[in-house]
């Protein structure tokens, strides 16, 4: 999982997004930045109780957005996910960027700024040498390793070869169930936003039948007006005109990413997620990417995944063992890392956080 060069990039669609919107976005694009560091992601959160500041020095080849949130007695935690785009290598570039985005969070009030580098680690020579440098360089510039907020560990498809290749990877279960659910009648369809509410009635159905988190109508229903039709797809799947499954899906340049899906608990037979996933890997696909990422498998290692997935049911292990079947390559990030500014109320975040 290399870098990409500029020149593959497809063109950024422009007609929805303001102009310093395009200028940010085309900034990250050509430099492999993430979508959680895109301007509508910053607008999506913005409407979730957090503010978006973008830092990008003049003349410096580096961008961050922060995210941040507001705490008690005037303070508050900063947040930069999957960032900030820098050179890793070039340690002057960095210390002096590091420095202007200190100079944001201390402006703030911040009690701490977490990053969490778009990097894969360097154990799997995946994004060599950036993670190795990155991790060398934010320990000598006063970073701890912290807990994450975004999955550390995925699943990653590689969509550069043809369809045929791309199901020739999974496993025989995975293209049976995808052939099963096409023979039964299931149907698949782009949703607008009229639909959102069909996506959230199935996402707390799923919520209680699996203990999952999820977010209200309103965020999903934000999510799908920033990045809907360039950047997103909301896709249902049908039987006999009700819906058993939907997920949103969401591209930023070569990268896909499966961020939210649901399903409903009746007629589970007819294997409805299974052919929903393959077409949204087919919609990846067709917006010029070249990786799918499956975002958010139980943080371990690849042997502990294989070895215990059948027999473990809490957590993320059930999603693993859909997820696994679609044949990507397990991938896992470098620790977050925390800058403290102030260690007696960070020991309180700790505390609240293991809570």
């Amino acid at each position: 999982m290399t870098n990409l060069p500029s020149s593959n990039l497809p063109p950024l669609p422009v007609s929805s997004l303001p102009t310093p919107a395009v200028e940010w976005d085309s900034y990250l694009l050509t430099h492999h930045g993430h979508l959680l560091q895109s301007w509508a992601w910053g607008e999506l959160k913005g409407r979730f109780g957090w503010s978006a500041v973008r830092v990008r020095p003049p003349g410096d080849k580096a961008a961050a957005q922060i995210l941040f949130r507001r705490l008690p007695l005037g303070l508050t935690l900063a947040y930069i996910p999957k960032g900030p785009v820098v050179d890793w290598t070039d340690s002057e570039q960095c210390r002096t960027f590091f420095a202007a985005l200190h100079a944001e969070a201390k402006k703030r009030r911040a009690v701490l700024l977490k990053f969490e580098p778009n990097l894969w680690s360097p154990d799997f020579s995946l994004d060599f040498p950036h993670a190795e440098a990155a991790v060398n360089l934010l320990t000598r510039s006063g970073f701890t390793p912290a807990d994450a907020i975004q999955p550390r560990t995925s699943l990653v498809i590689d969509l550069s070869g043809d369809e045929a290749a791309i199901l020739a990877a999974m496993k025989q279960k995975t293209r049976y169930n995808i052939r099963l659910a096409e023979k039964k009648g299931v149907t698949i369809r782009h949703g607008g936003p009229e639909d959102v509410t069909i996506f959230y009635q199935l996402a707390q159905i799923t919520a209680v039948r699996d203990s999952f988190g999820v977010h209200n109508l309103d965020y999903y229903r934000a999510a799908y007006d920033l990045f809907a039709p360039d950047r997103c797809a909301l896709l249902l799947a049908e039987f006999a005109g009700r819906p058993l499954a939907a997920l949103m899906a969401f591209s930023f340049g070569r990268e896909a990413y499966y961020f939210y899906g649901a399903s409903s608990s009746e007629q589970r037979n007819l294997m409805a997620p299974y052919l929903l996933q393959w077409e949204a890997i087919r919609w990846a696909k067709s917006q010029g990417c070249t990786r799918y990422d499956l975002w958010g498998i139980p943080d371990a290692d690849l042997v502990t995944l294989e070895a215990e997935f059948e027999r473990r049911h809490d957590n993320l292990w059930g999603v693993y063992r859909f997820k696994r079947g679609f044949g990507g390559q397990w991938v896992q990030s470098i620790d977050a890392f925390d800058y403290v500014y102030n260690p007696l109320l960070y020991q309180f975040y700790k505390l609240v956080r293991r809570r």
